[in-house]
């Protein structure tokens, strides 16, 4: 009797200690990973050859920037319909203009929990997916050393300028020429905390010593976390920040050479839930604007479409190519189309043939039977 008790008792721990081991597999799945260290990095593949006896292409080096300077505002906790619905009409009329007639691509960026700031940077600039583990440190942000789109910046000899959430300068500690932080410690502040970012703009507009200028605003998060999504001063601060975008756009438009065109993207983190919390998966807090403004886009007209989904992990790759740089090589994203649909489609086929390169060299490495399914 003792003895099967025994086993019993052997039998329950063994089943339980193999639960927690499939929750924790679950929870904290293995991260996807290519080869360890930078300099594993392979060169990028040729472009096929074009048609026709002796013909050879020797473009075999990423291709050139299509974007001179470009301008990222991260506005933190921005809510989809905070842009395309209707609190956007109201509160953010010159956004609304661009959008629904101007020279811009719109879409709704899928994040993936947990939908905090620290791992919804990451993915954003690296194109992978951080796991729920990235929650412990979220306050506290050890330096990102997984490849990713400002180390390709700055190793380019790009000059990246960023004000706003102090994650940004945890992150990446030696990568700005210049920056300011703001802590995101003290939620009940809805003003100061993004006056010190606005501070810099109009000198910083000014100057043409820089080639990415990164803003990350925290006071929307901070009034969502204190009073919810259907506070009065939503409003007042949309209103703000739709103010902040048309004088940066107003500005990239001024200084546009015959060269290259400027580009504005505006983003999200991460939404909010109808309580103004964040962190899971509602639709709220993982439904975000993505806006991509450029005299480069040809202007809308007719009636406006339902913006596309996409995934946040797509923004590296769009904006690596947007800029002339390597795709992150554990980036999941798929470059978005529209964004360099006004190229010939030369150019455009080579920009999908270095995304699927990338993404294939990533299977590859993280798919043992990768081979022998290739060749079956």
């Amino acid at each position: 009797m003792r003895l099967r008790s025994g086993v019993f008792a052997s039998s329950c721990l063994l089943v339980q200690a193999l639960g927690v081991a499939l929750f924790l597999r679950g929870f904290f799945p293995v991260p996807v990973r290519s080869l360890p260290g930078r300099e594993a990095r392979a060169d990028p593949p040729a472009e096929p050859a074009p048609p026709g006896a002796g013909m050879v292409s020797n473009w075999t080096k990423i291709p050139p920037p299509l974007f001179k300077k470009v301008v990222i505002v991260l506005i933190d906790a921005l809510r989809d319909d905070f842009v395309f619905g209707s609190k956007g009409k109201q509160f953010m009329p010159y956004t609304t203009q661009v959008v629904e007639k101007g020279t811009s691509y719109s879409f709704i960026a899928e994040a993936k929990p947990p939908t905090v700031t620290m791992p919804r940077i990451k993915a954003l600039m690296t194109g992978s997916i951080p796991g729920f583990i990235d929650v412990v440190v979220n306050l506290n942000s050890p330096a990102l050393l997984d490849d990713n789109l400002i180390w390709q910046a700055k190793t380019a000899g790009k000059r990246i300028i960023f004000y706003g959430d102090d994650t940004w300068v945890k992150l990446f500690p030696k990568h700005f020429v210049e920056y300011d932080g703001t802590t995101s410690f003290f939620v009940s502040d809805f003003t100061e905390v993004d006056d010190n970012v606005t501070r810099h703009l109009d000198r910083v507009l000014k100057r043409e010593d820089w080639d990415l200028l990164i803003l990350h605003y925290l006071g929307l998060d901070h009034i969502g976390h204190m009073t919810g999504p259907n506070s009065p001063l939503v409003g007042p601060k949309l209103r703000e920040m739709d103010n902040i975008l048309k004088k940066i756009h107003i500005s990239l438009l001024s200084k546009e050479e015959s060269s290259l065109p400027n580009l504005l993207v505006v983003c999200g983190d991460h939404g909010m839930s109808e309580t103004g919390s964040h962190g899971g998966s509602s639709e709220g807090e993982v439904h975000t604007p993505l806006l991509f403004i450029s005299s480069a886009f040809e202007k809308r007209s007719g009636p406006l479409a339902q913006p596309e989904h996409v995934q946040q992990t797509d923004l590296a790759s769009t904006l690596a190519i947007g800029l002339g740089l390597p795709i992150s090589r554990n980036s999941v994203g798929n470059l978005i189309l529209p964004v360099v649909g006004g190229k010939t489609m030369r150019e455009q086929l080579r920009f999908v043939h270095l995304n699927g390169f990338q993404l294939s060299r990533l299977l590859q490495q993280n798919t043992l039977a990768y081979e022998k399914a290739l060749f079956k």
